[in-house]
This record gives C-alpha cells, sequence and structure tokens, in this order.
C-alpha cells in the first residue's frame, strides 16, 4: 500500500517540470512602474531608474512580473494576449512581434465568484 502512494506521488511530483514547459494562454491586464535601481548623473546626483511591472492573469492564477534592469522597452499595452512558458523563475513570452523574459516577482490564485 505503501509503494503504491509514493509511486503516485513520483509520477505527479515528474510531472510538474514538463507542464511548467507547456506554453500557457494569459491577458496582461495591468501595468506600473517600480524602483530597479539608481544611475550617477555626476558627482553629486542621482537618478532613480524605473522598471515595468505587469500582472499576467490566466483562468487560474495571476503573475506579477518585472524587468530585471532597466533596459528601455517600450510598454506592452495593457489587454494583450499572451503564450508564455514558466523557468525557474522566470517568464519567456512573445508580444507584437517580439520577445521578452521578465522575472516572476509573486503569483496568486485567481477568485472566482461563487453563482
Amino acid at each position: 500500500m505503501r509503494k503504491t502512494y509514493m509511486l503516485a506521488a513520483a509520477v505527479l511530483l515528474m510531472g510538474i517540470p514538463a507542464a511548467a514547459k507547456e506554453p500557457r494562454a494569459g491577458t496582461i491586464v495591468s501595468e506600473t512602474s517600480v524602483g530597479c535601481g539608481s544611475q550617477i548623473k555626476n558627482k553629486k546626483e542621482t537618478t532613480e531608474l524605473l522598471c515595468q511591472e505587469y500582472v499576467v492573469r490566466t483562468e487560474t492564477t495571476e503573475y506579477h512580473i518585472r524587468q530585471e534592469k532597466h533596459a528601455g522597452q517600450e510598454l506592452i499595452p495593457v489587454n494583450t494576449s499572451i503564450e508564455f512558458t514558466l523557468d525557474k523563475d522566470k517568464m519567456k513570452f512573445k508580444a507584437n512581434g517580439k520577445k521578452y523574459e521578465y522575472q516572476v516577482v509573486s503569483e496568486t490564485a485567481v477568485v472566482t465568484p461563487k453563482a
């Protein structure tokens, strides 16, 4: 009996990494600018750099993703549909014909209202 449970657990755990590589559909639902470092202008002045943080919503999960460094990338419009893959703490996707890679900062379950 114990071997059956161990085998079932092993099969489930082996399937998790494979599922993470499968493309998943989502939508960018919001964008905010957050501080991501500073840049020294001259010896006495520094300027704070801003990075974009997006919320990507799927049917079951909301992901907060952020640029790792200020890269000067253009903004991705809200309500853009994307297909993404997760690899550890990175989300990779294409939007408007360009490839992006963002760091996953947090994820939360989407709560659906009961009827």
